[in-house]
């Protein structure tokens, strides 16, 4: 498994390559890291996400390229990340930012058939969920059927991934 340092060796050779300045970072998981870029000739910011694994890299990227072939920048009123720009190499996905509300995170996402979890499995991941999101539920079912039209099921949904307003 990579290190946070080679995550960021990675992330400063796809800055370099498309002319960008990395800023803060906004998050590091299981994933990766995900980190401000600006690009020296065009105002405003995006992030990149540089990955671990290939395979978590390859199910956002190919995530993203169904929602842009689709058109979409938004699920319900959730404002969803456009795919700027991705490296096959380096396992590197550059979005826009987006604000609140938004659905985002689709590296454990899958396309066009949905995972095989026995059924008490699901049922003890839609508890939780129901936990985490409380009266918002209903509102994060919609959006994940909204995906599923697109072939997109996703899994890692949390109060960060699918955040509301306030």
């Amino acid at each position: 498994m990579p290190t946070k340092e080679e995550l960021m060796r990675r992330a400063d050779r796809y800055a370099r390559k498309h002319g960008l300045v990395l800023g803060e970072p906004l998050g590091f998981g299981i994933h990766g890291i995900v980190l401000v870029a600006a690009s020296k000739d065009k105002p405003g910011r995006t992030a990149i996400k540089v990955h671990e694994r290939e395979e978590s890299y390859c199910r956002e990227r190919d995530v993203y390229l169904r929602l842009r072939e689709h058109g979409i920048t938004q699920i319900r009123s959730s404002h969803v990340p456009q795919l700027l720009g991705y490296d096959d190499e380096l396992w590197v996905v550059e979005m826009e930012i987006v604000t609140r509300p938004f659905v985002l995170d689709f590296a454990d996402a899958y396309l066009d058939e949905p995972p095989d979890y026995p059924g008490e499995v699901l049922a003890e991941w839609r508890t939780e969920k129901q936990e985490q999101f409380g009266d918002r539920w209903p509102e994060v079912e919609l959006i994940l059927l909204s995906l599923q039209r697109y072939g997109v099921y996703l899994v890692d949904v949390s109060p960060g991934n699918i955040a509301f307003c306030r």
